[in-house]
């Protein structure tokens, strides 16, 4: 794994600034960052008033690293309280960088929450749980989160996410691995180009994981699309078990691949690392939590991208294990 620094956008002062004034307002009018009809339109508004200069922050991921870091954002480590214990028990701590996020995700396309997910909120809080360190979701800790397309099952995942870092006195890394720096050989590429093997839900939906009322669908680890490769990929919940030896043998390849170029990106307080689901996959190295009140808290946000085409149109006849996913007004 590489340390070789993401890319950066710098927010200059006056973009850092216009964005706290919008973040301040709508949390002044609606009392909270909690999900709520008028709260996404006064969202939408400010975001649709934002200046050319912070839109151009914000403009796509336009490097094959498929990620950058944007970087100015203040967060005050004594303002925002101790890091929850869990999700549930985060109220509204960090409301405001909740806005914020949310604000930023308005610009770059339409923000995407879940109905099973964290109550149906468009900000979710990453933070290490009691209960889960070795589980494959954002609340473990002691083990390896295996790198994955975010809500790789779902046809309908978001094309960008989005990691605010409120606090990582550790330096705790996520892993980051783009399928446009790889190489493999064009027969590997054949294999892993068809629909063989489906990608199971992730412990964080529990509703989809019972499931049935459709066999699941096989889907592509790889697909060629104008812009080059992208990739569909979650080895956690994909049945390898269940395909030949080919097969098994090109995904592990794959895994390798993706391996080598990795890079590991230690967020800092006020930064958000922005990716490509469709080009990059994520993870995050094994950590032993605090459970003090101090340990690693991120905000993740995910977004769509209106009329993107860099996904296997036979997507669209999936089921998507009956979960249902909800985006915010447009800016």
């Amino acid at each position: 794994m590489s340390t070789a620094a993401a890319p950066v956008r710098q927010l200059d002062a006056h973009s850092v600034g216009e964005l706290h004034r919008a973040a301040a307002k709508v949390l002044a009018e609606c009392g909270t960052s909690a999900t709520s009809g008028p709260l996404l339109r006064l969202v939408a508004q400010q975001a649709a008033a934002f200046s050319d200069t912070l839109r151009h922050h914000c403009r796509p991921v336009d490097t094959a690293d498929g990620l950058f870091v944007l970087r100015g954002l203040e967060v005050d480590d004594a303002a925002i309280g101790p890091t929850p214990a869990d999700w549930s028990s985060a109220d509204g701590s960090g409301a405001l960088h909740d806005i914020e996020l949310l604000l930023l995700a308005a610009v770059m396309g339409r923000p995407l929450a879940w109905e099973g997910q964290q109550e149906g909120r468009f900000v979710h809080n990453i933070v290490p749980s009691p209960g889960h360190e070795t589980e494959q979701t954002g609340a473990s800790s002691t083990v390896l989160l295996s790198p994955h397309t975010e809500d790789a099952f779902h046809p309908g995942r978001a094309h960008l996410l989005m990691l605010g870092c409120m606090r990582n006195h550790d330096r705790i890394a996520t892993t980051a691995a783009s399928v446009r720096r790889i190489r493999l050989s064009d027969a590997d590429v054949d294999v892993l180009t068809r629909p063989a093997l489906p990608i199971l839900p992730d412990d964080a939906y529990t509703d989809a994981q019972g499931y049935a009322a459709e066999a699941p669908p096989p889907v592509p680890a790889l697909y060629a699309c104008d812009e080059g490769m992208t990739l569909r990929f979650d080895p956690a919940y994909t049945p390898l078990e269940n395909a030949d030896a080919e097969y098994r043998a090109a995904y592990g390849r794959l895994e390798e691949e993706l391996a080598r170029v990795s890079v590991a990106v230690s967020l800092a307080p006020g930064e958000v690392l922005v990716v490509d689901n469709d080009l990059v996959v994520h993870g995050r190295v094994p950590f032993v939590p605090r459970y003090d009140g101090a340990d690693r808290w991120l905000k993740r946000a995910s977004v769509r991208v209106p009329g993107r085409r860099t996904r296997p149109p036979a997507e669209a006849r999936e089921h998507g294990y009956g979960q249902a996913a909800v985006e915010a007004p447009a800016a």
